[in-house]
């Protein structure tokens, strides 16, 4: 259930994000003070659920070690894996969601980008990218852990790998996403593949659960 509720969530988030028109990071600095002074509500929306996100990532990532581990050896290393860099990954998201919030909080009043609100912005695309390998080692491990405790299924593992890899590889270039680079766009397959595995493993345990 945790799984599904965090895909449901990521998608609420996205879906938010993407409605209110948010920037990308190679857009000029005029647009992104417009955006963050015109769609405060949007941010605090989606840094809300960021909230969220956190706590059920962590759930999920302790309840599949402890579903795995009494079943396969190899397994259960993996969801260590996928615990620790689910920490990882967890104090990457709240320093992306606080510099967010900065980022918002410094565009009130201003008529024309300040040097203070545009580090604060190249800071939040910092903390963002970072966030990438930390996910692809999330991604790897949890779907070669459920794979080896027999909760998903075999072609599970590979989009694990490939989503996983992608993200890694765009996440290696935080200097270059940071300041605008499109090499970000290398790990959205990735992002895709973590949603829909998501889903498949919450519908997988939920149906296992109600048997």
């Amino acid at each position: 259930m945790l799984a599904v509720s965090l895909f449901a969530s990521l998608v609420v988030q996205n879906a938010v994000v993407i409605a209110a028109g948010a920037p990308s990071y190679a857009a000029p600095m005029t647009e992104v003070l417009a955006f963050h002074a015109q769609h405060r509500p949007a941010v605090a929306v989606a840094v809300g659920l960021e909230a969220l996100n956190l706590p059920l990532l962590l759930g999920f990532l302790t309840g599949l070690h402890g579903l795995v581990k009494h079943r396969e050896r190899g397994g259960a290393d993996w969801s260590r894996l996928a615990m620790l860099a689910g920490a990882t990954l967890a104090t990457a998201l709240a320093s992306y969601a606080v510099l967010w919030v900065g980022t918002t909080l410094a565009a009130d009043g201003l008529t024309q980008s300040s040097p203070a609100f545009e580090l604060a912005w190249r800071m939040h695309a910092a903390a963002f990218a970072l966030s990438l390998p930390a996910l692809g080692t999330v991604f790897i491990g949890a779907s070669l852990a459920a794979h080896s405790g027999g909760v998903t299924p075999r072609w599970t593992r590979w989009l694990g790998l490939t989503g996983g890899s992608l993200l890694i590889a765009a996440g290696a270039g935080t200097l270059a996403i940071a300041d605008g680079s499109a090499i970000l766009f290398l790990g959205m397959p990735g992002f895709f593949a973590w949603f829909a595995w998501l889903l498949v493993a919450g519908v997988r345990l939920v149906r296992a659960g109600s048997r």
